[in-house]
């Protein structure tokens, strides 16, 4: 279907070769943008001065592990790994990039590891999979794709229970890879195909407190301040502390990876390092972790039992269940590592000796043969002056200062980088303007907690960030699917404000977001009812639109099927799977192909329609996945003054949402306000637009998924607001319930009951 004259249907762009270009609302590349595109205060902007909203894939969680993994014998051969051809192979990257185009998720964080640039030792890159990956993005911008480039990383490494570093980091700084089980300095099962049963669902996250992991993350951060007596070689042979050792050789990666992949087009920014951990630094307890921030569940060692059961001694430690109305809660006390095993290694840097243990934290006393804590204060005080620690400004920012200098001179000046604070952690107040770099997207990561613990959802939800800040109980429980929608919206948007307040007008982006598809013991698996992963997928991308912030799903991975999910610590989040798809002989790479949707579930709650091109500035949108409609809103901005001007009846110190500053923006260079409207709504029905003034006008054209309003009053201030439908209506998929809807019948009856009781005690009382 083309609307109107086919000469407005989209921009007409000219490339070098002065051949017209024809481009949609969801094209990124730069013949789609005008140039490209870059950052201007709260916003991405084009070359035509339009506001840009991204949204895409986390591509790929394939990519946290090599292709030649084999769990039976893992960690053995870690040198000799492979991460050629993750995500997909090179062959097979057009159907990928075709069917993300036509499902309108054009903005990628594609993912990469320390360990697959730099597993075989330090100084030694995998040029062979730097080749590899740079030939996959150069393809990108023929799909109207571009990425920002994810340095993955969780619990530190593969090695530790999650994913990143290579091994070799670990056996710089003394651990045995071999040894960490058993002592409980890491929790492997996850990483060897484990992590789907009862007993060893959601365990792994406990390894960020476990010895081998929180030991890392120190060193890397902060081992000049609390491990200076640990010295490493480097390749050529100077000796360094454990800090420089690791920075040093993270920056050298990273140097790499920003000169190979740096010129590409798609490539438009790097992130340092995805949701990054203290470790042990502000330790406030060598007896306890905060129950409020790290995750209580299976064994979870103290700092100081982490200590002694590296060291080879059997210690007693507590066992942690899912309970209710606490999520976990002690029921018993278990000894571990009988068989008196050490996590380090006799002709390490330590001599097998416990790294806190040869920096006087702790001791043995012989003679009780019993451990005992030397410095109870150590990670949360300065150990030489005694000044209060904070990992944030004495660590992260300064890291993050010298790591964006170095990729902005291996690529180009102007290149965004994006971080993220510590996972469910709001932006800190610290992060001034003189404490981050120029051109910085703040990137955060958001998961509804609760459903991930219990890997179920319901009309039930809670508010697991407001409990968790001491937030009224009644206040933080929602019912239905209109509850889970305000629930999750409140919660996004608490994040994105407090990155407001933090930062001023800096673009946030939820880095990841995602649902899992194997909730409720799996029963979708089973049925091919996937009711409830739609629910939730939709109040997590309305709450989103309600944010008008940019985002990157977790996660598109070709390799996901019904028994392995991901393959990673049991987790199943990929809503398409390579499995389920069609062969690609079959596949056409058109927008309009449906051939291309097999293999996705819960589309109708992935595929939504979004302003992606505004000529002016968002102030509201709203879907509704029922019926089809939306509601868009947005001004024409003023130029000339500084983007942090507020709108008119905020304050500089609240800024919000859905009153972002409508000044200070770069002068617009068209009246065209682009949205992608996917096929998959449009196909076969009339798209009806409504709002517009006298002079106004829209195409559509369905070839290329793309919305175009074209305003006539283009004067500062003016405010446009648009309802687009679709008829015949698609057939719903669920009932937007709420507690009233659900409940009013036994709440009339039950009221009508208190009453007559009421009445016949009044009646009693007076005759």
């Amino acid at each position: 279907m083309i609307s109107r004259t086919e000469s407005e249907a989209s921009f007409i762009l000219v490339n070098e070769q002065t051949k017209p270009y024809e481009s949609y609302a969801h094209d990124w590349s730069a013949a789609g943008t005008g140039g490209k595109l870059y950052v201007h205060g709260r916003h991405f902007v084009d070359g035509y001065g339009r506001v840009c909203n991204l949204r895409g894939v986390n591509l790929s969680g394939n990519c946290k592990t090599p292709v030649n993994h084999d769990h039976d014998s893992f960690p053995a051969n870690h040198a000799d790994v492979t991460f050629v051809g993750r995500p997909f192979p090179l062959e097979d990257a057009p159907d990928h990039f075709a069917r993300l185009r036509r499902w309108g998720l054009t903005f990628i964080r594609f993912l990469i590891t320390w360990e697959a640039v730099e597993h075989t030792a330090p100084g030694v890159y995998d040029m062979e999979y730097l080749d590899y990956v740079r030939q996959l993005l150069s393809m990108m911008p023929q799909y109207g794709l571009v990425c920002f480039v994810a340095l993955h990383q969780d619990v530190w490494s593969r090695y530790t229970g999650g994913s990143g570093a290579p091994a070799w980091t670990l056996e710089a700084v003394g651990f045995d890879l071999h040894g960490l089980e058993e002592p409980g300095a890491a929790w492997l099962k996850g990483v060897k195909g484990g992590g789907h049963t009862e007993d060893e669902r959601g365990l792994w996250p406990c390894g960020y407190q476990k010895l081998a992991a929180a030991t890392m993350a120190t060193c890397f951060w902060a081992g000049d301040k609390f491990a200076p007596k640990l010295k490493v070689k480097a390749p050529d042979g100077r000796e360094l502390s454990v800090q420089q050792f690791l920075q040093e050789s993270f920056l050298n990666m990273w140097e790499v990876i920003a000169k190979t992949l740096g010129d590409l087009e798609a490539v438009i920014g790097f992130e340092v390092m995805n949701e990054p951990h203290r470790g042990y630094i502000e330790l406030q307890s060598m007896h306890a972790f905060d129950y409020n921030t790290d995750l209580h569940l299976g064994h979870v060692p103290t700092a100081f039992q982490s200590f002694m059961l590296g060291a080879g001694h059997p210690t007693s430690v507590g066992y942690w269940t899912r309970s209710f109305p606490l999520p976990t809660r002690r029921t018993s006390k278990r000894v571990i590592n009988t068989a008196g095993l050490k996590a380090w290694r006799d002709d390490g840097p330590t001599q097998g000796k416990c790294l806190w243990e040869l920096h006087g934290v702790w001791g043995w006393d012989q003679k009780k043969n019993e451990g005992v804590v030397l410095r109870e204060n150590y990670f949360k005080r300065d150990p030489d002056t005694g000044k209060e620690i904070d990992w944030y400004t004495d660590f992260f920012y300064p890291f993050v200062n010298k790591w964006a200098a170095r990729v902005r001179a291996a690529s180009s000046p102007d290149k965004i980088v994006l971080c993220e604070p510590i996972p469910n952690e709001f932006c800190p107040k610290s992060w001034t303007a003189d404490r981050r770099p120029p051109n910085m997207v703040f990137a955060p990561h958001w998961y509804d907690l609760n459903a991930l613990f219990l890997k179920a959802f319901g009309d039930f939800s809670v508010n697991v960030q407001g409990l968790s800040r001491g937030m009224f109980p009644l206040k933080a429980f929602y019912w239905g699917q209109k509850g889970a929608r305000e629930n999750f919206t409140l919660q996004i948007r608490n994040i994105v404000e407090h990155g407001y307040r933090s930062l001023g007008e800096t673009p946030v982006i939820i880095g990841e977001c995602g649902i899992p598809m194997d909730m409720n013991k799996k029963e979708a698996f089973e049925t091919d009812r996937w009711d409830w992963q739609l629910k939730m997928m939709d109040a997590m991308m309305t709450a989103l639109e309600r944010a008008l912030i940019g985002f990157t799903l977790w996660n598109y991975n070709p390799d996901n099927d019904d028994h392995t999910g991901d393959d990673w610590n049991g987790e199943n989040f990929s809503w398409f799977s390579q499995k389920r798809a069609l062969p690609s002989s079959w596949l056409d790479h058109k927008q309009t192909s449906p051939t291309l949707d097999n293999g996705g579930r819960i589309l109708r709650a992935v595929v939504r329609p979004y302003p992606a091109k505004t000529a002016g500035i968002p102030l509201r949108f709203e879907y509704e996945i029922n019926t089809g409609d939306f509601t868009y809103e947005w001004v024409v901005p003023e130029t000339g003054a500084t983007a942090s001007v507020p709108a008119p009846g905020s304050s500089p110190s609240e800024p919000s949402v859905y009153n972002p500053p409508r000044t200070g923006m770069p002068a617009l260079k068209t009246n065209k306000t682009q949205i992608f409207l996917p096929w998959q709504l449009a196909q076969g029905r009339k798209v009806v637009v409504q709002g517009l003034r006298q002079d106004d006008r829209w195409t559509y054209d369905e070839a290329r998924q793309t919305l175009t309003i074209i305003t006539s009053d283009n004067a500062p201030g003016a405010v446009h607001r648009v309802t687009v439908s679709v008829d015949p209506l698609p057939k719903p998929v669920f009932v937007v319930n709420d507690f009233w809807d659900d409940f009013q019948g036994h709440v009339l009856v039950a009221g009508a009951i208190f009453s007559i009781i009421v009445a016949f005690f009044i009646s009693w009382l007076f005759s």
